[in-house]
């Protein structure tokens, strides 16, 4: 249980990061396009992790778990192109794509235990 709301903090603290990131970005068309995106992505890990939260079946978890992980790599993916397109220097974004990565991982994992898999999927 103490997991599960550590990890609803910290999905909320990586939300929260997700804006100022948003509000620090340049005034450019592009900016803006791929700002929009990750802040959707970004700031929805935290809400479907906590409706994941409070599933009322195992199959139920999997599945809102999964669109966790969607989430957490659509955002990966979003920082990744702003660092690729040199819209946002990469030495500011480097702590977010780590903290995006762990994320990952976490929620791979915890797919994979909630499926009873060992092995990749």
């Amino acid at each position: 249980m103490k997991s599960n709301v550590d990890l609803q903090e910290r999905t909320k603290r990586f939300a929260v990061r997700i804006l100022k990131l948003y509000r620090s970005l340049p005034k450019t068309e592009e900016a803006r396009v791929l700002g929009k995106q990750i802040l959707r992505s970004g700031t929805s890990i935290g809400a479907n992790y906590r409706a994941a939260s409070r599933a009322r079946s195992r199959a139920e978890f999997v599945a809102k778990l999964g669109i966790v992980l969607e989430e957490t790599d659509e955002t990966a993916f979003w920082l990744e192109l702003m660092q690729d397109a040199g819209i946002f220097p990469e030495p500011k974004l480097h702590d977010l794509a780590q903290e995006v990565n762990e994320l990952i991982a976490i929620f791979v994992s915890s797919v994979r235990t909630a499926k009873g898999f060992t092995s990749a999927f």
